[in-house]
């Protein structure tokens, strides 16, 4: 428990040592994070909110009302009506109801992500040990569906000694779990209910309202679970609108089953993911892409506001009309920061992916996973100019349509393995090879590693038979005595 809150304590710490950031770094910041999903609930919420800030469609004829403007879909109201309902039951039960109807994600194409294989690839683009890998890869499949660790660390410990002959102490468990809690979605490892909500609080960008939802469900968990929101204004000394806000800010980005999106291969029903990016290759090998802009329309201050505070501007005002002048004025200054940040948001995105489709070209020409070249956060930071800490915000939880499927953004990334012959390798390009051989083998007679290593090494992939046990695992393929 000594670890978990000083993983507590260092998300405190890494909250306020981002205080610097100005309000539009802030909002730029988070709109990075949003898929186009998420995006178009921002949008339409704040052009529900904000006055001075109008949409603009190219079509006339596809100007949505005012009544459209304050309707959902069917599948934003089920998400809402599911969060206030964990909401409601937080303390009942740490067992909540799941965001998003509990629906699993699938890709358009038809082909499942499973959650494992997310977290695997994640997996394998840490610098891990031997050690620290054996423990994760366990750990991953170890949690619940809704991505939670129900078990305890002694549990894991002993199960770790039973089955695959590893001997840990739970603290040594404690600090690889504390690195899967990094992994995507936030919330990802986490232990119980609070744990769960505190890691995704933390991996907010710090601001005065986050600052506080973390210390609401830190410091007054019982009765923030119990829906005693009375007693948390008198601890906190806040006012009823505050809390509202909180509450709110809670249903809307807190999710109390992390890793019930991406769901499992168990035939329960799929929603479809909507891709950011859609790229398109032509027959001369032609290779352009687009943002998929969804619902989010073109944005722009409404004139009259604008001409309201031109004509006021430098004028004697009466009371009310300085409160009308400083209402508006707020709302334009608002409006213009939010369409700058959509602006930056977008320009980083297509900057990023441009820079993704150039470094993995010959992927994207033959739709081949043999052709992914080694590439990480790094690379794609070092040829845009942008921070890898903006590269990883780009590459969370965004998807992309291509002409061979769609899959999620991290699919492009992969680690390199350097041959003794200085050779450097995409581990994706090997797993892939690797896997093929092995389905292809007879299965009444299959191959043992050693005979793997002499396969491989025919193929062109010199690898040890220590490097083959260790990606034949990650594939989740068992040795060869357990294949026939």
């Amino acid at each position: 428990m000594k670890q978990g809150l000083s993983a507590i304590q260092r998300q405190e710490q890494r909250q306020l040592q981002q205080q610097h950031l100005s309000e539009q770094q802030i909002l730029v910041v988070k709109m990075l994070e949003m898929p186009l999903a998420q995006l178009e609930d921002n949008v339409l919420r704040e052009l529900d909110t904000n006055p001075s800030l109008e949409p603009e469609y190219d079509d006339p004829g596809t100007a949505e009302t005012e009544t459209d403007r304050t309707l959902k879909s069917d599948e934003e109201e089920r998400r809402e009506d599911a969060l206030n309902d964990a909401l409601d039951l937080m303390g009942k039960d740490d067992r909540l109801p799941v965001q998003g109807g509990g629906e699993e994600r699938t890709v358009e194409d038809g082909n499942t992500v499973s959650f494992i294989d997310t977290l695997n690839e994640q997996m394998n683009l840490e610098e891990l040990t031997e050690e620290e890998h054996q423990i994760m890869e366990y750990l991953i499949c170890s949690l619940d569906d809704d991505g939670l660790l129900h078990k305890d660390l002694q549990t894991i410990s002993d199960e770790l000694a039973i089955y695959e002959n590893l001997f840990v102490e739970p603290d040594d468990i404690e600090e690889v779990l504390l690195k899967l809690q990094e992994f995507d979605p936030a919330g990802i490892g986490t232990r119980n209910l609070k744990e769960c909500l505190l890691v995704q609080v933390g991996r907010m960008t710090a601001t005065p309202q986050t600052m506080l939802m973390y210390r609401i469900i830190n410091e007054c968990y019982d009765d923030f679970s119990n829906n005693r929101w009375e007693r948390i204004c008198r601890q906190m000394h806040l006012s009823g609108q505050q809390a509202e806000d909180i509450r709110r800010e809670i249903r809307h980005r807190l999710n109390p089953k992390p890793g019930a999106p991406f769901g499992e291969t168990q035939g329960r029903s799929l929603q479809q993911i909507t891709p950011d990016f859609i790229v398109h290759v032509d027959y001369d090998g032609n290779i352009s892409f687009e943002l998929n802009n969804g619902r989010v329309p073109q944005l722009h201050v409404v004139k009259d506001d604008e001409e309201f505070l031109n004509e006021m501007s430098g004028t004697g005002m009466s009371r009310k009309e300085k409160e009308a002048f400083d209402f508006t004025r707020a709302n334009v200054e608002s409006a213009r920061r939010y369409i700058e940040a959509l602006r930056q948001r977008n320009n980083t995105l297509v900057t990023a992916m441009d820079a993704i489709i150039r470094l993995q070209r010959p992927y994207f020409l033959s739709g081949d996973e043999n052709d992914i070249r080694p590439m990480v956060l790094k690379n794609v930071a070092e040829r845009t100019g942008l921070d890898i800490s903006t590269i990883s915000r780009v590459s969370r939880e965004k998807y992309v349509q291509t002409p061979w499927g769609t899959f999620p953004l991290r699919h492009f990334f992969s680690e390199s393995y350097e041959t003794k012959e200085g050779e450097v390798m995409a581990t994706k390009v090997i797993k892939t090879a690797l896997k093929e051989v092995i389905e292809h083998e007879d299965k009444k007679n299959p191959l043992s590693d050693e005979k793997l290593v002499a396969i491989m090494k025919e193929k062109g992939f010199p690898i040890a038979r220590r490097t083959i046990a260790k990606y034949r695992e990650q594939l989740g393929i068992p040795v060869a005595r357990l294949r026939k």
